[in-house]
């Protein structure tokens, strides 16, 4: 009885303790959601702070690589096309010389062959004019003597010149002969001796290899049928050598003789038609003398034209950079010098096609290398509308990402002009101020 006294007491207490418990768990549950959501609202706020308090990056300037170059880019100074090539005769300026506009910089060796033309063209001037006067004043016996005498002239003067020219094309020919069998007589003595070394060369080889004779024989040996073979390919080249220039010489000269056997022609045509005019003064004689006196003045003036391009001058003042082609040289695709105005330097720089939109005229451009003492400054002077490719390449092969750029030139100011005098084509770093 005891013991279920104690059974009874125990299962009235449960409830009482039943209840708090729970009223605990709830509130716990409660305080740790409000806990949670503060903390996450927390979270949500300073996120939301932070994104707002994040500066602007605003972009302040465009860079691009670039190279420097005068004024006007660096210019080859040529000599006008000639079907025979033009030499340079005289050279008169060095690199590094400052040179005027319309300053002489070279004479070529056309400048002889010109002036005589020119001679040439202004004695017909004078035959021109006096046919003119002769007709003017009438005909007379005496005139009329007189141009027979200067026909007989000018066919005496034909003959003694092709005379002279056909000797001198003989004297050329026999030369050329000359020289063209002993250099052949040479050959054939360098190719006996050529065989004769490379017979022995092949008997020592065979006692080398038998043990007969020392490594240092042998090539003595060799180098004999070395020098031999070599001594022939000089022969021939200057066999090569002596018909080339003979041939150039002979072509010369029957030019020489062509073109006086065609001038004296056209000289002796000339004063024949004047014999047969001269009989008559009519206005259509006179008006035909005076447009022979006109076309031999508009020859001189061709002929005094065509002498003045064996003077090459400069067309631009500036400074020479490099010399081309030295006197005694043909003149190459290369031009005679390389000049530019590098009292006024400019910068070409490179812009990616993605940012020309930010660059504008006149805006402010520091340029950058590590060559140059100091940084280099100028002003955008001019926007290309052509969009190129990429020139210029970075050592960063990752940051050559846009190949399409347009070309923005900057101009120097005159400290960094003074600068940069030197140093065109030099790769620049250009920063381009917005």
């Amino acid at each position: 009885m005891l013991e279920h006294s104690n059974l009874e007491g125990s299962s009235e207490l449960k409830p009482i303790f039943r209840l708090p418990f729970l009223l605990v768990i709830l509130a716990t549950i409660t305080s740790g959601g409000i806990s949670v959501y503060t903390v996450q609202r927390f979270q949500n706020n300073a996120k939301t702070a932070k994104e707002q308090a994040a500066p602007v990056v605003k972009v302040t300037t465009v860079t691009a690589l670039g190279r420097l170059e005068p004024k006007g880019e660096v210019i080859k100074l040529s000599a006008p096309t000639s079907a025979e090539g033009n030499r340079v005769e005289q050279l008169l300026v060095r690199e590094g010389t400052k040179v005027k506009e319309g300053q002489l910089v070279a004479i070529l060796d056309s400048r002889d062959k010109l002036g005589a033309a020119v001679a040439e063209a202004q004695e017909q001037v004078r035959v021109a004019q006096a046919n003119l006067a002769q007709i003017k004043a009438g005909a007379k016996k005496g005139e009329i003597d007189a141009q027979k005498a200067a026909i007989a002239r000018l066919q005496a003067e034909q003959d003694t010149e092709v005379l002279a020219q056909e000797a001198t094309i003989a004297r050329l020919e026999a030369e050329r002969d000359t020289e063209v069998l002993a250099q052949e007589a040479t050959i054939a003595q360098l190719e006996a001796q050529l065989n004769n070394a490379l017979a022995e060369y092949r008997r020592y080889q065979t006692l080398y290899q038998q043990g007969a004779i020392s490594t240092s024989f042998q090539d003595s040996k060799r180098l004999t049928l070395t020098t031999a073979q070599q001594k022939i390919v000089e022969a021939r080249a200057n066999l090569k050598r002596i018909e080339t220039s003979r041939k150039q010489q002979l072509a010369e000269a029957r030019a020489n003789l062509k073109r006086i056997e065609t001038s004296r022609e056209q000289q002796l045509a000339e004063a024949r038609a004047t014999l047969d005019r001269i009989a008559e003064v009519r206005s259509v004689d006179v008006a035909a003398a005076q447009a022979e006196v006109n076309r031999a003045i508009a020859g001189v003036k061709r002929a005094e034209a065509n002498l003045r391009q064996a003077f090459v001058r400069s067309p631009q003042e500036g400074e020479v950079f490099k010399i081309r082609t030295r006197p005694g040289e043909l003149v190459s695709n290369d031009g005679i010098v390389e000049m530019g105005q590098n009292s006024q330097m400019y910068a070409v720089a490179e812009v990616y096609q993605s940012d020309i939109n930010k660059v504008r005229l006149g805006q402010r451009v520091q340029l950058l290398s590590d060559s140059v003492v100091g940084e280099l400054s100028g002003i955008v002077d001019r926007i290309d509308s052509e969009v190129l490719r990429q020139n210029v390449i970075n050592s960063d092969p990752t940051s050559n990402i846009d190949s399409r750029i347009v070309e923005v030139h900057v101009r120097l100011d005159q400290p960094s002009s003074k600068k940069a005098a030197k140093f065109s084509n030099l790769q620049v770093k250009a920063v381009i101020s917005l």
